[in-house]
């Protein structure tokens, strides 16, 4: 594994974070990203959309940002999926936060369209019509097989509380799977007929930063983080509108951050990649200074997920943390991004950033 790129925040630029790939079609690969701005790194704070791009595969990087998206949002925009759509158009999908008068915090997800490999973008589009805190983290955007667009959505509702003599909003940190489809390559989005549940009353996360991917036999496999000490999963028969419910995943045990998967264009694998708690590493980490987010892990599947092999550690820092993966395959290689600040930098596990090159 070879580091490719690093995204290190500094002054007036606190938080480089999640982001996506895609393959333009003269060869080029665009990365685009959360680039924060300002003095702050919380998850509200000022953002932009930047890109790098690399003319060689993923091996070297240009060294200075091109702006893709100004922040649109009262708060900010972030978490970046790319997808290269069938009819060959390029989609960018991110969240857009906005402060609201109670002193709330929407957060949804919009569209925009590039028809001249990612040299513009058309005017924003809604992916959701109704007011809330919809999560869709960062390269989450898939396309099925039968042109269906899906985005899995983590759906908070809000909250009241007394302050003072007031009453207060907040946003209720337990969250249901839900998720948005278009037929029409992204021209009007409609909610999938059935939510996922969380399946434990005793869970303060509920199923958050929910993925998705399309399995061989057309069915569905969803996943969402937990602070039940693993991942869980779900399934689904008819493009993800009714879900079978959510079960724990042991195969994925983990601290409550979020996993990614993808399939290998080549050979048909999928590709997971998450922190892994499992007891085999025996592995003592700073649970205070990583958030429980390393070591970070890869395994592949052969079967379509129903079994793991060639477990591989990445990141074993004990006092950083790895997140926010995102996977992006070339002819020789998978690339992968992901945050990780830690103590050898003094930052916060979502300051930095770091893309790596794999030889398959």
């Amino acid at each position: 594994m070879e580091t490719v790129l690093e995204l290190l925040s500094g002054p007036g630029n606190p938080r480089n974070s999640e982001g996506s790939f895609v393959a333009l079609k003269d060869g080029r690969i665009l990365y685009v990203y959360t680039h924060y701005n300002g003095a702050s790194w919380h998850d509200h704070a000022s953002a932009d959309l930047a890109s790098r791009e690399s003319r060689d595969g993923g091996r070297t990087w240009s060294d200075s940002d091109r702006m893709v998206v100004k922040n649109e949002g009262s708060a900010n925009i972030m978490s970046v999926s790319l997808l290269r759509l069938q009819d060959g158009r390029i989609a960018l999908l991110y969240l857009r936060k906005d402060a609201q008068p109670d002193g709330s915090i929407t957060c949804l997800p919009w569209l925009r369209i590039s028809v001249d490999e990612a040299e513009t973008w058309s005017e924003p589009q809604k992916v959701v019509h109704f007011p809330g805190y919809g999560v869709v983290n960062n390269d989450r955007l898939i396309q099925l097989s039968s042109g269906r667009l899906l985005v899995p959505i983590g759906f908070h509702r809000y909250a009241s509380y007394r302050k003072e003599n007031e009453i207060a909003v907040t946003i209720d940190g337990r969250s249901i799977a839900c998720f948005q489809y278009s037929d029409d390559s992204g021209a009007t989005w409609q909610e999938a007929t059935q939510w996922i549940y969380p399946p434990s009353a005793q869970s303060r996360t509920g199923l958050q930063e929910p993925g998705v991917v399309e399995l061989r036999d057309g069915r569905l496999l969803a996943w969402a983080r937990t602070d039940q000490g693993c991942q869980y999963k779900a399934f689904s028969s008819d493009q993800g509108m009714t879900w079978s419910a959510a079960v724990p995943a042991p195969e994925f045990l983990s601290p409550t951050a979020p996993l990614s998967m993808r399939r290998c264009p080549s050979d048909g694998r999928l590709l997971a990649v998450w922190c892994d708690h499992s007891p085999y590493w025996k592995f003592v980490r700073d649970p205070k200074l990583s958030w429980g987010r390393t070591p970070l892990a890869m395994a592949w599947s052969d079967d379509d997920g129903q079994t793991w092999r060639d477990h591989r550690l990445l990141e074993t820092d004990p006092t950083a943390g790895f997140c926010y993966i995102a996977i992006h395959f070339t002819d020789d290689a998978v690339l992968l991004a992901y945050c990780c600040g830690g103590k050898a930098r003094g930052t916060g596990v979502l300051q930095d950033s770091r893309l790596v090159r794999i030889p398959l």
